[in-house]
């Protein structure tokens, strides 16, 4: 029996407002993963901006500065 099989079968044992409770729980899970998963991306975002700071902004670079963006 596969894992979701098996947390459906112990969940459908409970009673409604346990259900419930187990529903909300799941919710947090997700929530709280989601969250871990955007820190971690936004700490290798930061990460490699500050591996890469020498390489933008350098005196050699500066005349690319005043460069107009579309």
């Amino acid at each position: 029996m596969s894992t979701p099989e098996q947390i459906a079968d112990e969940i459908s044992q409970l009673p409604e407002a346990l259900q419930r409770e187990v529903l909300d729980f799941a919710h947090f899970l997700k929530t709280r993963s989601q969250q871990a998963e955007r820190s971690e991306l936004e700490g290798l975002a930061h990460a490699q901006e500050s591996s890469l700071d020498n390489e933008w902004n350098n005196e050699d670079d500066e005349v690319w500065n005043d460069v107009p963006t579309r």
